[in-house]
């Protein structure tokens, strides 16, 4: 699959709490960021997110008395699961991870600061509705397919790849770049959504640059 100057790749919450010794990690998080760098090399183009919340954010557990990480609530735009604190503003983990070399990024696009929804999806917070900007950023630039990677493959790097088929991209997801949670099934769950919506899976070593016969 050869990539062109009309394609972005999309880093997907590459922080410190999402890796090993972080608040919400995923397991073998840190694993994807030698495997993003270097698949970066082969893209023009290149944006970031950064999960951005407020200390009392709504999704975390903390705020909810007798709730546990992981349990799930009803709120005004549906079912919300409950996270352990995690990418709070200003915070050491809600930086951006160490050994990320992407500092050619375009753009980086933060989600999640508001306090009363979550915000997995790069284009959308969790009511469906709320833009975060980044369609038509993407739109206006004349981008028609994004690749993405990141964390994690089954939440904020799904969403995102649906909510680009919803707006009319191409959307790739680079599945050796992604790491997943599984929670009670959500890697199958989002694989059968994606094979719905026209979402295509490959790994990085499937894509060439323009300029690679």
């Amino acid at each position: 699959m050869k990539v062109s100057s009309n394609d972005i790749l999309i880093a997907i919450d590459l922080q410190l709490d999402f890796c090993p010794g972080g608040r919400l990690a995923v397991a073998g998080g840190d694993e994807v960021i030698p495997v993003i760098n270097r698949v970066a090399q082969k893209f023009e183009h290149v944006a970031l997110t950064q999960d951005w919340h407020t200390a009392d954010h709504t999704s975390f557990a903390s705020g909810h008395a007798g709730k546990k990480p992981y349990s799930q609530i009803e709120l005004s735009y549906g079912i919300q699961t409950l996270w352990p604190d995690h990418c709070v503003q200003g915070t050491l983990g809600a930086e951006l991870h160490p050994e990320l070399k992407l500092t050619r990024a375009e753009l980086i696009v933060r989600k999640g600061f508001h306090r009363a929804i979550d915000s997995y999806s790069a284009f959308f917070e969790n009511d469906r509705i709320t833009a975060t900007g980044l369609g038509g950023y993407l739109k206006e630039r004349g981008f028609s397919r994004v690749f993405l990677a990141g964390l994690a493959y089954d939440f904020c790097v799904g969403y995102s790849a649906l909510d680009a088929r919803r707006l009319g991209f191409q959307a790739v997801v680079l599945k050796d770049a992604c790491r997943a949670i599984d929670l009670v099934g959500s890697v199958a769950a989002m694989e059968n959504e994606f094979a719905r919506a026209g979402v295509q899976l490959v790994n990085t070593g499937e894509l060439e640059r323009p300029d690679e016969d």
